[in-house]
């Protein structure tokens, strides 16, 4: 599929069949995400894949579905066959520039991120697991979680790695569109500065 059409073609969808999805493709959707931007290279963003469907339940129950399904939408976090938890470490990418190739004076004073670049690097990952399930002739979505550690105790997460959300990839089914879409799409010219702003 041309690169452009994948693009065009995703959407969060908010249902899926029960079709399952066999594990390469799932390994092949999460070994894409690795190909993301990472700051100094320094690989901080993980992901947890949960397919069982008790666990993806109370994964569902913890980022909030209760709230969706009673705005009218279908039980699409449980009802995904697959969920993906994409995590990211802060305490990683500070390490990595701790390291001497990033910081060449060990007594030098440590610079504070004007950018919390572990969640720009975990948000291009989370854009390339939603692109390869296009072209894998899936569908996905994404919801943020508010709590991130009942994500970390329920799935053994580690302390320092926090699960910025849940990615659901699956096979679209008929599903309620969100009723953020009749805005419409910006204009190019509303959102494009050329030079200046």
């Amino acid at each position: 599929m041309d690169f452009y059409d994948v693009v065009l073609k995703r959407r969060m969808v908010r249902h899926f069949t029960a079709e399952p999805v066999p594990a390469e493709t799932v390994d092949r959707i999460i070994a894409a995400a690795q190909h993301a931007p990472s700051a100094g290279f320094s690989q901080g963003v993980s992901f947890v894949v949960v397919t069982d469907a008790g666990t993806r339940r109370q994964v569902a129950e913890i980022a909030g579905e209760a709230g969706y399904v009673s705005g009218g939408l279908d039980p699409f976090i449980s009802g995904a066959p697959v969920q993906i938890i994409i995590c990211t470490s802060e305490h990683v990418y500070k390490e990595r520039y701790r390291e001497p190739d990033k910081k060449p004076d060990p007594t030098a004073e440590e610079v504070e991120w004007p950018v919390p670049y572990w969640h720009t690097d975990a948000g291009c990952a989370l854009m390339l697991i939603l692109l390869a399930a296009v072209n894998e002739g899936l569908a996905g979505a994404f919801v943020g979680v508010w709590d991130q550690g009942g994500l970390q105790r329920l799935l053994g997460i580690p302390a320092e790695f926090i699960p910025i959300g849940v990615s659901m990839i699956g096979h679209g089914a008929p599903d309620v569109k969100s009723p953020s879409l009749k805005r419409g799409r910006r204009r190019l010219d509303d959102v494009l500065h050329r030079e200046h702003w």
